[in-house]
């Protein structure tokens, strides 16, 4: 990026070691040339300010700064370009606003952009197609895995526990590094936190002002019947085979 430093003949005024500078103006500035303003955008020549039409750049279109891969490509398919700068009273230095551009080089730059940005639609649209199938899969082999370890829990419970602990983003047990594995505590512990919330009056005692701490302690018996309950399933499907 072309640097702007301050001139050493006139104090305030920015020099562009890139070449052609537009200023934006923080005060009310007419043409020394037409005498037109007041003046959204000039040059100075010769230390007095002068319209873009008088600088021959009333052709040129603006593009504001944000946006740096059209503002680099629209320079680049411009055979004219000129940076735009406005002065920081607080910093006191000349700050770049955006640039100065050819009509037809704007278009050509953002066709461009436009091709690359179909591009990335789609491909965020297989990237998103693919975390899909990839959720859907593990939520299925998280719900198994709680099947296996509580075969009591209803199957359509198992699914529900298993959709929330592994949802996407959400800092859940079922998304830390344990849960991926599909770790026995990681998967237990996403089955008690389900039953906390859903088969005691934990919540209520929250409400109530009840600490975390003594909250769950008094729902803690509830909580494990619950889960023998579920685990007790398997070892009575094992009697009834032998």
């Amino acid at each position: 990026m072309a640097r702007l430093v301050t001139s050493p003949y006139r104090a305030g005024t920015p020099v562009h070691r890139g070449g052609l500078l537009v200023i934006q103006p923080l005060g009310r500035k007419q043409c020394a040339q037409c005498r037109g303003g007041p003046l959204a955008l000039l040059v100075l020549e010769e230390g007095a300010p002068c319209c873009l039409d008088c600088a021959d750049l009333g052709h040129l279109l603006f593009l504001p700064r944000g946006d740096t891969a059209l503002t680099r490509r629209s320079r680049e398919e411009s055979g004219l370009s000129v940076v735009v700068v406005r002065f920081n009273r607080r910093k006191g230095r000349y700050e770049r606003q955006g640039v100065l551009v050819e009509e037809a080089g704007l278009a050509r730059a953002e066709a461009r952009c436009l091709v690359d940005a179909e591009a990335r639609r789609r491909r965020r649209m297989r990237d998103a197609r693919r975390r899909a199938a990839e959720d859907v899969r593990f939520t299925d082999a998280f719900a198994a895995e709680i099947g296996r370890l509580f075969p009591g829990c209803p199957a359509e419970r198992a699914r529900g526990i298993a959709a929330h602990a592994s949802l996407r983003g959400s800092g859940r047990v079922g998304r830390s590094t344990a849960g991926r594995a599909l770790s026995e505590t990681a998967v237990v512990s996403a089955v008690a936190a389900s039953v906390r919330h859903l088969d005691t009056p934990y919540d209520q005692l929250l409400m109530s002002g009840v600490a975390r701490g003594a909250a769950r302690r008094r729902i803690a018996p509830v909580v494990e019947t619950v889960l023998e309950g579920w685990r007790a399933e398997r070892g009575a499907t094992g009697q009834g085979a032998g």
